[in-house]
C-alpha cells in the first residue's frame, strides 16, 4: 500500500512537501516500524543538516521495495516524487557495461576482443595501445590517459561536440601512464564503448538500452537520446549553491539533445525506476525475467562484478568501513564493508549527485538521487545508509559523519597549501594584445581570446559555455568562466616557441584539487591567426 504524508522542512523558505513511503504488510520480516522510524529519522536528518533541493531515497531487501521516499522542489512548479527523472551521471556506466554483457551472452562480442574490430578507424595516441586495447579495457579506467582526460569535449553541456568528435580526439590525448598499469578515471572511453556496443549489435547505442534494458526490466520512466521535457514530464531540475542557498542551475531546454556523453553519463532515471534496476541484480532468478530466464547469466554477472583493476584504498575506507580492498569491475565499484562485499558507484554532474549501493550478501541494496551539488550529503547518507545495514550495532547517525566530513575539510585547509588568487583585475585590451587571436588545440578545437568592448574574453567555439573573461593575477592571467560554464578557474600561460612559429598556449587548474573534468591539462593550444576584426 503506498501512503503519501505531509512534512515540513525548515530551510531558505519554509517548504512543505509531499513525502512517498511504502507500507509493508504486517508479515514482512523486512524492515520492521521501529526500523521505517529509523530510516525516516536518517532521511531528515541529511535533509535538515544539508538544505537539500531535492532527495529521492528507495531501499530493497530481500526482493521486496521496503522503504521509498522522495522529498522536494524538481522544478519551480513541481514536487518530487517517486516518478521524477534524475539525472544519474555515471551510474549510467554501469547500464552500458550490462548491455554490453548482454551482447556478450548473446554471442556478438566477446570482451577481449579488440577494440579495433568493431570500430576500426579508432585510434589512440600510442598506435601498441590502439591495436592492443580490448572492449573490456573501455571500461576499467586503464587506458594510462590521466583522470578525466577530454571531458572537456562532453561537458559542459550541452555543447557543439558529436560522439565522432570525441572519439576522434582520443587519438590526440598523450598518456601519463603505462597501458594497463594503474587506475585513472575517465568517462571519454565510455563513449567508444557506447559505439562498440551500437556496432556489435547493428543499431545505435539509445536504440540498443531502450530495447535491452529499459525495455525487458520495466524501466519505463528512463530516458536515453533526444526527448522532449515537457512531453515526458517531471523532470527534476539541477540547483547549484550560491550565498548559502540552492538555486536553480543549467536548467533544461524544452528538447533534450542527444549528447555524446549518454554511455558515460547521459541517462537519467526515476527512483522506480532504479529500485528495478538493483532488484534485478540483488534477486536475479525472481527479478526482471526474461522468458523465465534472468536478464543476465551467470556467468556475465560474475564477470560485471569480478575485480578488474585495482583502486587505492583509501584511509577514510579503512578508518569507516574496515576494507581491505577496493576495485573496479564493468561499470561498478568494489570493495568489502564490515566483512560484507559492496557493489556501488556513484553519479555526478553539476547540480545532480546519485548513489548506487548493492550489499548482495545481506541481500540489500538503495539509491540515492539528489537534485543540488550535494558531495557532503551523499557522502554522509551513503555511509549511513551502509552501516544501517552492516553494522546496526554502531548506530551511526548523520551527525558523526557529518562532523568527521567537517574535520577531515578543516585539516585539508590548514594543512594544504591550495591556491589562492585574491587580487585579481580584468586585463586590459592593450596589456595583453601580443597574445590576442585565434588558438587551436587538436581536440578542443577553436577558442578566441580577443576583446570584447573593455574586456578580453576566451571562447571556445565548440563548447559555447567555455567562455569567461580573462584577468591578471600578478604576473600571470587566468580565466574567471561565466557561471554556466566551468567550476575551476584557469590559468593561461603564454609561451613563444624556439622555432618562432607563433605563441603556444598551456592551461591548468587555479585549483589544483579541483574536479578532474575541467581537463585544462591536456589542452595544447597554438595561436593561427588573429581575432576577427582586430589589426
Amino acid at each position: 500500500m503506498l501512503l503519501r504524508r505531509i512534512r515540513c522542512f525548515a530551510g531558505v523558505t519554509l517548504l512543505c512537501v509531499i513525502a512517498i513511503v511504502f507500507s509493508l504488510p504486517a508479515e514482512s520480516s523486512a524492515i520492521s516500524t521501529n526500523s521505517k522510524e529509523s530510516l525516516d529519522k536518517i532521511y531528515d536528518d541529511v535533509v535538515a543538516r544539508y538544505r537539500l533541493p531535492g532527495l529521492a531515497v528507495g531501499i530493497v531487501k530481500e526482493g521486496e521495495v521496503v522503504y521509498a521516499r522522495a522529498v522536494g522542489d524538481a522544478s519551480s512548479n513541481r514536487r518530487i516524487d517517486a516518478d521524477t527523472l534524475f539525472k544519474i551521471a555515471s551510474n549510467s556506466k554501469a547500464m552500458t557495461a550490462a548491455v554490453l554483457a548482454r551482447l556478450v551472452d548473446a554471442g556478438k562480442l566477446k570482451w577481449d576482443d579488440p577494440v579495433i574490430k568493431y570500430l576500426p578507424d579508432f585510434r589512440m595516441y600510442d598506435p601498441w595501445v590502439t591495436r592492443e586495447l580490448q572492449v573490456r579495457d573501455l571500461l576499467i579506467h586503464n587506458s594510462g590517459l590521466g583522470a578525466g582526460a577530454g571531458d572537456l569535449m562532453l561537458w559542459p553541456e550541452p555543447n557543439l561536440f558529436t560522439r565522432e568528435d570525441v572519439i576522434h580526439g582520443l587519438r590526440f590525448l598523450k598518456p601519463v601512464y603505462s597501458f594497463r598499469s594503474r587506475y585513472a578515471y575517465d568517462n571519454s572511453l565510455y563513449i567508444v564503448a557506447g559505439e562498440v556496443a551500437a556496432a556489435a549489435s547493428g543499431m545505435p547505442y539509445e536504440a540498443l538500452v531502450r530495447k535491452e534494458l529499459f525495455e525487458p526490466l520495466g524501466m519505463t520512466r528512463c530516458q536515453v537520446g533526444e526527448w522532449k521535457r515537457d512531453v515526458v514530464g517531471n523532470v527534476a531540475q539541477p540547483h547549484v549553491r550560491k550565498e548559502g542557498r540552492y538555486v536553480p542551475g543549467r536548467v533544461d531546454d524544452e528538447v533534450i539533445l542527444n549528447i555524446p556523453m549518454a554511455p558515460a553519463g547521459g541517462i537519467r532515471c526515476s527512483l522506480n525506476d532504479m529500485l528495478k534496476w538493483i532488484s534485478m541484480w540483488l534477486e536475479p532468478d525472481r527479478s526482471g525475467l526474461i522468458d523465465g530466464k534472468p536478464w543476465l547469466s551467470a556467468e556475465q554477472r560474475k564477470a560485471v562484478w569480478s575485480s578488474q583493476m585495482i583502486m587505492t584504498l583509501t584511509q577514510r575506507m579503512r578508518d569507516w568501513d574496515d576494507s581491505h580492498y577496493s576495485a573496479y569491475g564493468y561499470g561498478w565499484r568494489l570493495a568489502d564493508v564490515d566483512g560484507t562485499q559492496k557493489v556501488s558507484h556513484t553519479g555526478t554532474l553539476s547540480g545532480m549527485y546519485s548513489a548506487v549501493t548493492l550489499l548482495p550478501e545481506k541481500n540489500a541494496g538503495f539509491v540515492i538521487l539528489i537534485n543540488g551539488d550535494a558531495d557532503d550529503a551523499r557522502t554522509v547518507l551513503n555511509q549511513v545508509l551502509v552501516k544501517y545495514f552492516t553494522a546496526p550495532e554502531q548506530k551511526r547517525t548523520v551527525a558523526y559523519y557529518a562532523d568527521l566530513l567537517e574535520a577531515e575539510a578543516g585539516a585539508s585547509e590548514k594543512d594544504e597549501k591550495k591556491a589562492e588568487v585574491r587580487e585579481r583585475q580584468p586585463a586590459s585590451v592593450a596589456e595583453i594584445r601580443s597574445k590576442l587571436g585565434v588558438y587551436r588545440d587538436p581536440w578542443l578545437g577553436e577558442v578566441d581570446i580577443c576583446p570584447v568592448g573593455k574586456s578580453v574574453v576566451f571562447s571556445a567555439r565548440k563548447s559555447p559555455r567555455i567562455r569567461g573573461e580573462v584577468m591578471r593575477a600578478g604576473q600571470r592571467w587566468l580565466v574567471e568562466w561565466e557561471s554556466d560554464g566551468p567550476d575551476v578557474g584557469a590559468w593561461l600561460d603564454f609561451s613563444s616557441p624556439a622555432d618562432g612559429s607563433g605563441t603556444a598556449l598551456k592551461m591548468s587548474k587555479v585549483d589544483p584539487e579541483g574536479d578532474f573534468s575541467n581537463d585544462f591539462e591536456d589542452l595544447a593550444f597554438e595561436r593561427i591567426g588573429a581575432c576577427p576584426g582586430l589589426h
